[in-house]
């Protein structure tokens, strides 16, 4: 048996047609000979899992799970093939504890669900492959070395000790759906059907703009020369043997590799010639990755080529919690999203599982960076034992391998909670901080991909790995602690690989398909309210807390008097925090460098913490986050007595003009004062402006000296293209709070038809907050927002389906306002 290195141009047969699956007790039978011919088959698809096997039958429900970790799953194929002769299996992932047999015999057995695997044997023409999956209950109740912490949060401790993913385990956070199955590619790879096999590739770019790749190949087959081509140059490559050749390839003036918000995610063709003859290996990019610590040195960041990148994005968690997808076509939908939304980097955390190499060719295309865990998560570790370091060895090994042409893998980090765990119960940082992650991983990173960041645990640093004002930190003081909205600025976050949880209330549409169920006290409802385990509150109750704090409203008794009106003001509550916890983050003189939502997808429909449900539908959530992610941006923060200062961003690599205006409103209808302004913002400049500047004169925009009543109760301001007056950002400030301009407005909207585009022009009499769109079959590009009167917003219509060739329809209205609006 060996560990293949596999790049992303898979090779072979893929051995997806069929399969049968059997399920028995456990160690029922010790090899499939030993199966009765009268046991129940299905059909199983592979890849997958059981299952997805079972709900393809209608044996299993997702939304009521049984445990899946209590049977043996037997794996069956007939492989029939016209030719003989040596070949091999390749197993890109077993889950977990597997057997495998050809003709009855047992060739090998896995134990890692994260290790591709490779099985030479001799092809006969007609060979039995099946592979058991052996029960991981009775294995997870098996003692181990003694463990100086246990996670409240994992429902088996045991998982510490067998390499397989925690979803499935963690009772509040997901559904019970356990990891069982195929749930990567087999292939069949012939002798000699490959030309080459890439040994190592590097890629880097340097401060003068020259890219520079390396790379060791061997070939299959006696050849007289190689070269590698990049961007229409190309080098020869050198024999070391009989058949290793080895090279480097330098490239002036490459143009480089961006995260999206901040340039073009340029890729690259790359190709070997074989004696002449051309063999597309894929794309790669050219960026350049160094740490940014801040001016105290206590800070995390990143610079790409050169430039400081504000990180945003969301935590992972899977494309499909029973399927375990790993295709194209499943992440496609997903990460689009958070493109759109103007997300640079997500974070595969250290509790779920390794996506494929699809999932980076696409971050690869899209400019989104990869913040990639290592599935370590909360647990003490055994450290110390060979066996589980070879895993983890090999794990590292085999992913840094598979992901080596993808610029979009930025940072790799030792784990999820490890440091935090033991220092939160009072352990010396000799207990949790070891080799494991401060030696041995870091030093894969640098003889594998010496080009991309290496952070040790997440959270790290500071006085304690979890405090927020150094490092990187997991910030909830906004969120799960209820700390005021100011807390996100006294907290002197760093860089928060996970932050502002909350029960995400989908659309309406999805709660009246998925969960038809009311508003918090029905059994059904509570059951997909996220929580932690143990914990006397769950993540329904945050929401609430800062429902009452923005909108001045008792949360329980508006649930009870207006379920409507409560589920539409929680979902404009997340938005509302997240956008204002973002301004503040990214505001001019903020130590902040990055932050990541946790999560960007829901596992199941309902109140999940993702910012997408599990449809595939964004929350409101999500659209707070497209407006506070916006490369060019607008934003009013609350300075007091210091007034109200207007914060720009431009990230682009441009210089832009822009108009900047703002306008204080009596009543949410009658201007008070007004002021506007021609700017030049230069490429990536952070511009802070006082309120007042514009106005010429003092004004209590904050109403914090009180020189009477009040004269207005809600700010905007608007950043203009000023030769088209196109709407670049907006921003909005309510001094006496949300609900002191909660009123009944009155919405025109007019639906007009560009080409094969539909959009939506909405206008107001007087200031509207949160109004949403409801159209069947379309989806808004901005929702959830508001809108001041006389200022007009036009909101694309996105068809759901390209081929449907009808006029959107729908309804229109303001959180607030009890009227309803038709186009």
């Amino acid at each position: 048996m060996t560990a293949p290195f596999a790049l992303h141009v898979p090779g072979g047969q893929l051995l997806s047609e069929g399969w049968t699956l059997t399920l028995t007790l456990p160690h029922a039978f010790t090899t499939p000979v030993d199966i009765p011919f009268d046991v129940e088959v299905i059909t199983a698809p592979v890849p997958g899992t059981v299952a997805q096997a079972l709900e393809t039958v209608g044996k299993f429900d997702r939304l009521l799970p049984q445990p899946l970790n209590n049977q043996d799953a037997w794996y069956r194929l007939t492989l029939v093939s016209d030719e003989t002769g040596p070949a091999i299996l390749r197993f890109e992932g077993l889950a977990t504890i597997a057997e495998i047999f050809l003709n009855g015999t047992l060739v090998a057995h896995a134990t890692s669900m994260f290790e591709a695997l490779d099985v030479p044997f001799e092809l006969s023409g007609a060979d039995e492959l099946a592979i058991c999956f052996r029960a991981l209950a009775p294995r997870l109740e098996r003692p181990g070395p003694r463990a100086r912490w246990r996670p409240q949060m994992m429902s088996s401790q045991g998982l510490r000790l067998i390499r397989t993913t925690a979803l499935g385990y963690m009772p509040g956070w997901c559904p019970e759906i356990h990891a069982a199955g195929p749930w990567r590619p087999i292939r069949l790879i012939r002798e000699n059907q490959s030309a080459f096999e890439l040994l190592s590739f590097q890629s880097e770019l340097g401060a003068d703009g020259t890219g520079h790749l390396r790379m060791s190949v061997r070939s299959h087959r006696h050849i007289g020369s190689m070269d590698i081509g990049c961007a229409d140059r190309w080098a020869r490559l050198q024999a070391t043997s009989e058949d290793v050749f080895e090279g480097e390839l330098w490239l002036e003036n490459i143009e480089p590799w961006w995260p999206a918000t901040h340039g073009t995610p340029a890729l690259h063709d790359l190709s070997l010639r074989l004696d002449g003859q051309t063999h597309s290996i894929g794309k790669t990019g050219f960026r350049r990755i160094e740490i940014n610590p801040g001016t105290d040195g206590k800070g995390f960041g990143l610079k790409i080529n050169g430039q400081p990148i504000f990180c945003r994005g969301a935590v992972w968690t899977t494309a499909d919690i029973v399927r375990l997808g790993g295709e194209r076509k499943d992440y496609e939908p997903w990460l689009r999203l958070a493109a759109e939304a103007g997300m640079n980097m997500i974070r595969i955390g250290g509790t779920m599982a390794y996506e494929t190499p699809d999932f980076f060719a696409l971050c690869d295309e899209l400019g989104i960076m990869v913040w990639q865990d290592m599935m370590l998560a909360n647990f003490d570790y055994p450290a110390k034992d060979e066996a589980f370091l070879a895993h983890v060895e090999k794990e590292i090994s085999q992913l840094l391998k598979t992901t080596a042409l993808s610029p979009s893998l930025a940072v790799l980090c030792g784990g999820s909670e490890m440091y935090q765990q033991g220092a939160m119960l009072g352990l010396s940082e000799q207990f949790w901080k070891g080799p494991l992650t401060e030696d041995i991983l870091p030093d894969h990173v640098r003889r594998l991909r010496p080009d991309i960041a290496y952070v040790p645990n997440s959270p790290f640093g500071g006085a304690l790995p979890f405090v927020p004002n150094e490092k990187v930190g997991h910030y909830y003081g906004v969120g799960a602690y209820c700390r005021p909205l100011e807390d996100a600025r006294r907290a002197d976050v760093r860089f928060a690989g996970e932050c502002l949880a909350f029960a995400n209330v989908p659309q309406q549409s999805t709660l009246d398909e998925f969960l038809p169920a009311r508003p918090v006290h029905d059994p059904r409802w509570k059951a997909r309210v996220p929580r932690d385990r143990g914990a006397s509150w769950d993540f329904e109750d945050v929401r609430d807390h800062y429902l009452k704090l923005l909108y001045d409203v008792d949360p329980a008794t508006l649930r009870r008097e207006d379920a409507d009106q409560y589920l539409d003001l929680s979902r404009a509550v997340s938005a509302e925090v997240m956008e204002a916890t973002f301004a503040e983050w990214r505001r001019d003189g903020s130590s902040c460098q990055g932050a990541l939502v946790w999560t960007l997808q829901d596992l199941q429909p309902g109140p999940g913490w993702g910012v997408i449900d599990a449809t595939g539908e964004p929350k409101p959530a999500w659209y707070g986050l497209k407006r506070a992610f916006r490369p060019v941006n607008i934003r009013l923060i609350d300075e007091g007595t210091n007034g109200l200062d207007i914060h720009l961003n431009n990230e682009t690599p441009q210089n832009i003009n822009v108009m900047v205006e703002i306008t204080c409103l009596r009543d949410g209808l009658q201007p008070v004062v007004t002021g506007r302004r021609a700017l030049a913002l230069d490429a990536r400049q952070k511009l802070k402006i006082a309120a007042t500047d514009l106005f010429g004169a003092f004004f209590d925009t904050t109403y914090a000296y009180r020189f009477g009543p009040p004269s207005h109760n809600v700010t905007v301001a608007r950043l203009l293209e000023p030769e088209t007056g196109a709407l670049l950002g907006d921003a909005f400030h309510f001094p006496l709070g949300r609900r002191s301009v909660m009123q009944a407005v009155t919405l025109q909207t007019e639906l007009k038809q560009d080409n094969d585009r539909w959009f939506l022009h909405l206008n107001t009499d007087r200031f509207a907050q949160s109004i949403h769109i409801e159209t069947e079959g379309f989806r808004p590009a901005d929702d959830w927002f508001h809108l001041a009167p006389g200022q007009g917003k036009q909101v694309e219509l996105l068809a759901l389906d390209l081929q449907n060739t009808k006029a959107p329809q729908g309804e229109i209205r303001s959180v607030g306002s009890s009227h309803v609006f038709r186009f």
